[in-house]
């Protein structure tokens, strides 16, 4: 064989190897963005101005799952309730699991166990024996919107599609309510925030219920709710 074939076959081998590592660098290219990062913190909860509770949260990874884990403690008369709740989801949103309790005056907890477009809930209450029912929901991609557990309202900042933008109907569930349902939710777009900065606006409406998010940029800093006078502020 001559110089002039080796050096030909030589060629072709290089070429060859060259498209597999391209194929991979063009893949690695177009990933898309994850659509959920980390986040940890605190949230005061205002009604008609004066403090009515905190929340503490953290939204982490786990595996190839997430994990949204969330306390918050409501002082009263009759003593403080603390309300925990932990939602495991999947990358693109879709919930797996879900379990809440509260301590206080009253004692309660739930597990949610999610499938596809259905939940399975198994509610105990102190001093009754544990209840059982399941929900079907119109899409597998449910957001799990709890009582007095805001951070949630994050997951479903992030659900929304901010390149479409308009209006857009999520299946929702409320586990402590045991209550399936739909919310709307649509971009304001930028809005003034004080001292020139400008966060994002989300309006989530159901049908008899109005809240408005503040984002910056995928951190929710601010939730409004016009009608009961409550505000909750991120510290």
């Amino acid at each position: 064989m001559s110089f002039f074939a080796n050096r030909h076959i030589r060629s072709s081998r290089g070429f060859f190897l060259a498209i597999p590592l391209m194929l991979v660098s063009l893949s690695l290219l177009a990933a898309p963005a994850p659509l959920f990062s980390p986040d940890k913190g605190k949230f005061k909860i205002l009604v008609n101005g004066q403090v009515a509770g905190k929340e503490e949260f953290e939204i982490a990874p786990s595996g190839d799952d997430w994990v949204a884990q969330g306390s918050t403690e409501l002082p009263s008369a009759a003593g403080a309730t603390h309300v925990h709740g932990s939602l495991v989801f999947h990358a693109d949103g879709t919930p797996a699991r879900y379990e809440w309790s509260m301590q206080g005056p009253k004692k309660a907890s739930a597990t949610v166990v999610f499938n596809g477009a259905t939940a399975d809930v198994e509610l105990r209450l102190e001093g009754a024996r544990p209840f059982t029912q399941q929900f079907t929901f119109g899409s597998s991609r449910v957001a799990v919107l709890d009582n007095n557990l805001y951070h949630q309202y994050a997951i479903l900042a992030r659900l929304y599609d901010w390149n479409q933008k308009g209006a857009q109907t999520f299946s929702v569930f409320v586990p402590q309510e045991m209550t399936p349902g739909t919310v709307t939710v649509e971009s304001l777009g930028k809005q003034e925030a004080g001292s020139g900065a400008k966060l994002e606006e989300l309006r989530v409406r159901t049908e008899d219920l109005e809240v408005d998010l503040f984002l910056d940029s995928t951190r929710l800093v601010r939730l409004v709710v016009p009608s009961s006078n409550a505000e909750i502020v991120r510290e």
